[in-house]
């Protein structure tokens, strides 16, 4: 296996090769390095098969849609992605193959949900943010939360044979690599702690937001690049109204003319694997702008917006509210939770 961090920078990007069957994957690729990227893959005459975020980023664009533009290759990710232009989903324990080497999926939660770690070659995991080197992710933004991190922690990576080597996806002190060893035995954040102790701790690091986080969410979530949107701040997604999936069939059911269901996705995903529900409407949040003669029509109306897990839609639901439509509800886990649910979908 060839293995080495391709930035240079706190920001982490690790490419896993197969030498002699020439091939490759890029985990965590930033939009700043993409030149590079393509250097070493043409340098060492290797084929990209995937590239994959170990979760939505928010303090850089990721540039995996971009390098699958150049290279053919795979854009994976977990199956809670918010991300629109995926190829293939993932579930934790997944395992994925880049030529003989085998990386297996962690669903390692808490930094977002979409958070996974990638085990590879059975002697190193890449942690993303869940876990950095004497430290770990933040758990404070949308979706966060420090007891499924704790949990994701302590039951997915401490239990990782003790010699594993740990690659974070930053590190503002200049480490490398640790081992699963030296932070489940001396990481501050959560060694030794419980997991109360723990919660405690990351509710009151009181950490700055990153810059340029509204622009480069708008990006990552919902590969939204368009002036005429302006980005929800935190605050306006989290003011927006969660509505469970449960209370969304019943008013499917009832045919109520007061409610509109819109679906956000793109048209496209509306005819995979999750399909769609019957009469909902499809604006995908870019074609927003595009649509506002039409959303005004049914301005008066209870709006349930819709998405592929739910981050997209609240993201959808807040831009509209600040639009000035004030029935605008999200419906909570999206189509992964309808589906789950049992409940009817089409795919025309």
């Amino acid at each position: 296996m060839f293995f080495t961090e391709l930035n240079n920078l706190q920001c982490k990007t690790y490419l896993i090769a197969d030498i002699d069957a020439k091939v490759a994957a890029i985990i965590d690729p930033v939009d700043s390095n993409i030149d590079r990227y393509i250097g070493v893959l043409a340098y060492h005459n290797l084929k990209l098969e995937f590239v994959a975020d170990t979760h939505t980023h928010a303090d850089h664009r990721s540039a995996c849609s971009a390098v699958r533009k150049l290279t053919g290759c795979q854009v994976m990710m977990h199956e809670f992605s918010p991300q629109p232009s995926v190829d293939n989903y993932f579930k934790d324990g997944a395992e994925l193959m880049v030529g003989s080497i085998k990386v297996k999926v962690l669903h390692t939660p808490g930094h977002t949900p979409d958070s996974v770690s990638f085990y590879v070659n059975e002697d190193r995991v890449l942690t993303g943010d869940v876990m950095l080197i004497q430290g770990t992710g933040r758990a404070d933004f949308a979706g966060g939360d420090a007891g499924h991190q704790y949990d994701a922690i302590t039951t997915q990576l401490f239990t990782l044979p003790k010699e594993t080597l740990v690659f974070p996806a930053h590190d503002y002190r200049g480490n490398t690599e640790s081992t699963i060893a030296i932070e489940k035995a001396t990481n501050p954040r959560i060694a030794g702690k419980t997991r109360d102790e723990y919660i405690e701790i990351m509710a009151n690091l009181n950490l700055p937001l990153p810059e340029r986080i509204q622009e480069v969410l708008q990006i990552n979530q919902s590969e939204l690049d368009d002036d005429r949107i302006k980005f929800p701040l935190f605050a306006e997604l989290n003011n927006v109204l969660q509505m469970d999936a449960e209370l969304v069939k019943n008013r499917m059911d009832t045919g109520t003319e007061n409610t509109v269901v819109i679906d956000v996705r793109q048209e496209h995903e509306l005819k995979g694997e999750l399909g769609h529900i019957k009469n909902a409407r499809n604006v995908p949040v870019a074609d927003i702008p595009n649509s506002l003669g039409m959303l005004e029509l049914i301005k008066d109306k209870e709006i349930i917006l819709i998405c592929r897990s739910g981050i997209r839609s609240t993201t959808a639901a807040a831009i509209l509210k600040g639009l000035g439509f004030s029935d605008v509800k999200n419906m909570k886990g999206g189509m992964l939770n309808w589906v789950n649910l049992g409940y009817p979908i089409e795919r025309d």
